[in-house]
């Protein structure tokens, strides 16, 4: 828990599951470009980390890998990334934005929780929108859901009580149950 920085030899490929979990006193990090992924909760709960840059070496963030980092503000996601898995940055609740590039092809359940994220673009390369991805995200006002989007799952938008606005491609088929459950200040919907 005293951990506060630490630097990864370039001879490293990969983080493993929970490598630096709970190091709560984690600051700064510096991945090289020889690490092709980043397991499922490798920084879960590094409640101090501000910031981090991926390289784009990395093709996949796995399952709760930045969860509970409550002091991240911002994530730079490179485009050689094709998935963003479960609960990604859940309870991330400094994060204010994120850009995802046009390489991810899925974003998963839970991925985004921050109470910070104002406004985020989903990249074309989306097929589908996984559960609860953005409740509680209670400062978004905005998002843009592309033509590629086929299904919208349960709880997605569930208290973002912030958003005002949003247009649902003719793409989308399906729209999961209580998907807009909470949203207080939503005034239009076009479907």
């Amino acid at each position: 828990t005293s951990l506060t920085s630490i630097t990864i030899p370039n001879s490293v490929t990969s983080i493993d599951s929970s490598a630096f979990k709970d190091c709560r006193s984690l600051t700064s990090i510096k991945i090289p470009d020889s690490v092709t992924s980043i397991e499922s909760s490798t920084f879960e709960n590094c409640t101090s980390l501000t910031s981090i840059a991926i390289p784009n070496s990395v093709t996949s963030i796995e399952s709760s890998a930045f969860y509970g980092c409550k002091s991240l503000t911002s994530v730079t996601i490179p485009d050689s990334v094709t998935s963003i898995g479960d609960y990604t940055f859940d309870y991330c609740t400094s994060l204010a934005s994120v850009t995802i590039p046009d390489s991810v092809t899925r974003i998963g359940e839970g991925a985004f929780g921050s109470t910070s994220l104002t406004s985020i673009t989903i990249p074309d390369s989306v097929a589908s929108i996984g559960e609860s991805t953005f409740e509680n995200c209670t400062s978004l006002t905005s998002i843009t859901i592309p033509n590629s989007v086929t299904s919208i799952g349960d709880y997605t938008f569930n208290n973002c009580k912030s958003l005002t606005i949003i247009t649902i491609p003719d793409s989308v088929t399906s729209i999961g149950d209580y998907t807009f459950r909470n949203c207080t200040s939503l005034t239009s919907i076009t479907i």
